[in-house]
């Protein structure tokens, strides 16, 4: 048996970016746990949410079975790529709906994945969460969604503040994505400019370099991920 060269946990393991995630850490000899509401079959350990529960029953539950995982052991890294997309302005008759939604897939997951890295990231360790390059303006066709990702920026800066909460040295950063290639995005949207869509291992590797404190941003970021020609660029909001 390798002996485990770092620790992460994926938020949203289950899922397209965070499936990448799971397996470019896996690959690296890493111990990867997941958190989610499927399992990851290809993670060492997964933390099961249960959507039905409210916001502090998700991190009751989810703090006790990481802390039954972890044991005594810090983390190197706790990434957080869980989160949605729904449509609407103020109009629409799902409105409040949607905004209920995106709250609960961004913020909820964000806040929570904050609260382990206070707990149990090394320090020097970094946390990286999911906001959208989209929600740096205004959002009319997608209000809940900008509004919840506009959150996820606030929730950076404010972690990333000295007295924040976090472990000395720690980096806190999220990434602003325009469109991910992933296959649902590749079966509803079949006649798209793909070149334009960022590789999820593209992410995952960008992760990667931070764990190894390489190419690590200023802490705080909000990093723009814009993709043309199949080229993408890493752009500080």
């Amino acid at each position: 048996m390798a002996a485990v060269l770092g620790r992460v946990f994926v938020y949203g393991g289950k899922g397209a970016l965070g499936t990448a995630c799971v397996n470019t850490f896996k690959s690296k000899n890493w111990w990867v746990g997941s958190i989610d509401m499927k399992q990851n079959e290809s993670a060492d350990a997964n933390v099961l949410v249960n959507v039905e529960s409210d916001w502090l029953e998700q991190e009751n539950s989810i703090l006790t079975q990481v802390k039954e995982i972890l044991g005594d052991n810090k983390l190197d890294g706790v990434i957080c790529v869980a989160g949605g997309w729904a449509g609407g302005n103020a109009a629409n008759k799902d409105f409040v709906k949607n905004s209920d939604l995106m709250w609960k897939q961004s913020v909820w997951s964000s806040v929570i994945a904050a609260k382990i890295a206070s707990e149990y990231l090394k320090d020097g360790g970094f946390l990286s969460l999911t906001g959208a390059k989209a929600a740096l303006e205004g959002t009319p066709g997608m209000i809940g969604y900008g509004m919840a990702k506009a959150a996820v920026h606030q929730l950076t800066k404010s972690l990333a503040t000295e007295g924040s909460g976090l472990p000395a040295d720690s980096l806190v950063a999220s990434i602003l994505p325009i469109t991910l290639d992933t296959p649902m995005n590749r079966k509803w949207m079949p006649k798209a400019d793909t070149t334009t869509w960022t590789p999820l291992e593209f992410i995952s590797e960008l992760f990667w370099k931070w764990s190894q404190k390489q190419e690590r941003p200023v802490n705080g970021s909000l990093l723009q991920l814009v993709t043309k020609d199949n080229k993408t660029e890493v752009i500080p909001a």
